[in-house]
């Protein structure tokens, strides 16, 4: 758990699911901490613990987890179509777009041929097309004037991708629905998930650099210390 102003580690939790956070509520609770928003994934488990221990708090669900989310579904997708490939030619094409249809079209390196490779394999079939477009407007969501815009603007987004036919898709825009207070909470209180994902992979780094760690109690401290955390939740 990561206090988004100071960036300080306040929890480390052992699992992940929602009973690793059940230390953290004690201790919140003791120390009388006031939380306004808390930044999220799209778990049910977690906004459900959310709404159970911080009920007064705002819950966003951010634009990282919700590309990602849509990232897999598009991975899986390709898979999918890679599978239900006749030739060896369509089966090469689709393969060598893994990483190109997990960037948007402005990020696409035209020294590369990127753009003309991935209209090729978006060629060989619509659902994928139509997947990934859906996927750069998704973007655009973040991107709304206000949240009366971004209201409309998701609404309009959700209805197309649950008339694209696509069964993949069709679960996602209602993953969406169900998100829609979360989602549009970002308007209100504009916090990411981000700077938890950044400190993740420094955790990382710092667990392949020592090998793994035998005591967790000496890594957690290495951890704190790491992040110039000054302090954790006691009570």
């Amino acid at each position: 758990m990561l206090d988004l102003e100071s960036g300080a580690i306040v929890f480390i939790g052992r699992g992940k699911g929602a009973e690793a956070l059940d230390p953290f509520w004690k201790r919140l609770h003791g120390s009388r901490a006031r939380i306004e928003a808390v930044a999220a994934d799209m778990s049910p488990a977690y906004a459900l613990a959310v709404r159970e221990h911080l009920p007064d708090a705002v819950l966003v669900n951010d634009r990282f987890h919700v590309i990602k989310l849509y990232n897999e579904l598009l991975t899986e997708l390709r898979r999918e179509l890679h599978r239900e490939a006749t030739t060896q030619l369509d089966k090469d094409v689709l393969k060598g777009t893994r990483w190109l249809l997990l960037k948007r079209l402005d990020n696409l390196d035209e020294t590369r041929d990127e753009p003309g490779r991935l209209l090729q394999a978006l060629k060989l079939n619509q659902s994928l097309a139509v997947a990934y477009y859906l996927r750069d407007d998704l973007n655009e969501f973040w991107e709304q004037p206000d949240k009366w815009s971004a209201e409309r603007w998701l609404q309009a987004w959700i209805e197309d991708a649950d008339g694209s036919g696509i069964r993949r898709l069709q679960k996602f825009a209602k993953t969406l629905a169900s998100r829609r207070n979360s989602l549009l909470a970002w308007y209100d209180d504009p916090i990411s998930t981000g700077p938890l994902e950044a400190v993740n992979n420094k955790i990382k780094l710092l667990n392949r650099q020592a090998f793994g760690y035998r005591n967790r109690e000496f890594f957690e401290l290495k951890l704190f210390a790491l992040h110039n955390a000054r302090y954790a939740l006691v009570g």
